[in-house]
């Protein structure tokens, strides 16, 4: 589900939610559903990578996109709408793996990417672990989100939304309200953290 490096929030972009949150402002309630299916997609998928699960990440799109519908009289810049639902559906999802982190947790298959993928011959591809592993992968995970949490905000979604995403960093930097470097500058810092406190090996 990672989304490619082609610019999401472009100048035409932009132009056209303006024209959606004013009309939508104005009572149009089918220029808000346009506004929905022109960012659904790519926010489930950003969902789906920082949560690993599909009804977990719909969940959270469902509650920004209606953050964003109550607040869209306090939105300064109608332009910016698609930046501004992206960032309400990144700290939505961060909080939500912070409140679960005692809760189910992801499976190995989600966190290599193998889910729902299949074999040439048409089989699920699997990955089989033993206990000790669930233990220690488990635990690496709540290692991990504890160095996230502790992370600055614009740090931690540069990191999340650059490495695990795959957003371009020109997005990253319209959703932060940041340049382009200072993007740069964020994934650096976290990465570093992250080896700092978990090993090479890790980001290998």
């Amino acid at each position: 589900m990672t989304r490619s490096n082609r610019p999401l929030f472009t100048d035409d972009a932009g132009r056209r939610d303006s024209k959606l949150v004013e009309s939508a402002l104005a009572g149009d309630q089918k220029a808000f559903e346009r506004l929905v299916e022109a960012y659904e997609r790519p926010a489930v998928a950003t969902a789906y990578r920082l949560l690993g699960n599909t009804h977990d990440a719909m969940e959270v799109v469902q509650e920004a996109l209606l953050r964003a519908y109550r607040s869209l009289d306090r939105l300064k810049e109608p332009s910016r709408f698609g930046p501004w639902l992206m960032r309400i559906v990144s700290n939505l999802s961060l909080n939500a793996r912070r409140s679960r982190r005692s809760g189910t947790t992801v499976t190995l298959d989600e966190q290599l990417g193998t889910e729902g993928m299949v074999t040439s011959n048409g089989r699920p591809v699997t990955t089989s672990v033993g206990p000790s592993q669930q233990i220690e992968g488990r635990e690496l995970q709540e290692a991990i989100d504890t160095i996230l949490d502790s992370m600055p905000e614009k740090q931690r979604l540069s990191l999340v939304l650059f490495a695990i995403e795959g957003w371009a960093q020109k997005d990253i930097a319209d959703v932060l309200e940041c340049s382009v470097e200072n993007v740069k500058w964020n994934v650096f810092q976290a990465r570093k953290k992250l080896r700092e406190q978990l090993g090479d090996i890790l980001l290998d």
